[in-house]
């Protein structure tokens, strides 16, 4: 599976941005998907996961409530809303594919190229 993120950007604090991951293959549906994030000088973290189906979600505490991951099966893509930003969402963000639905990026063999998001306060 080969994945392209898109979306990123600058926003003011309290903006909203959407993330795209676009996969390629034939096996987009097999894998639970998940985006991670890393902000300078931290470890790379968990943001939300979405199952095969997209009928599961899960979300990190911190974006809970304001970020909605979702996907699309026949346009192989994955999507990251992203509301009521905050300047501390500022980093790269990652989108990963996987057969876990994993909390960890150890659990995904798959990662796209990472697409960065400034927040501005």
């Amino acid at each position: 599976v080969q994945l392209q993120a898109s979306g990123g950007g600058l926003v003011q604090a309290g903006g909203s941005l959407r993330l795209s991951c676009a996969a390629s293959g034939r096996t987009f549906s097999n894998n639970n998907m998940g985006w991670f994030r890393q902000a300078p000088g931290k470890e790379r973290e968990f943001v939300a996961v979405i199952s095969r189906s997209g009928g599961t979600t899960d979300y990190a505490d911190s974006v809970k409530g304001r970020f909605t991951i979702s996907r699309d099966n026949v346009k192989n893509t994955v999507y990251l809303q992203m509301n009521s930003l905050k300047p501390e969402d500022t980093a790269v963000y990652y989108c990963a594919a996987g057969r876990l639905f994993a909390y960890s990026d150890y659990g995904y063999p798959y990662w796209g190229q990472g697409t960065q998001v400034t927040v501005s306060s």
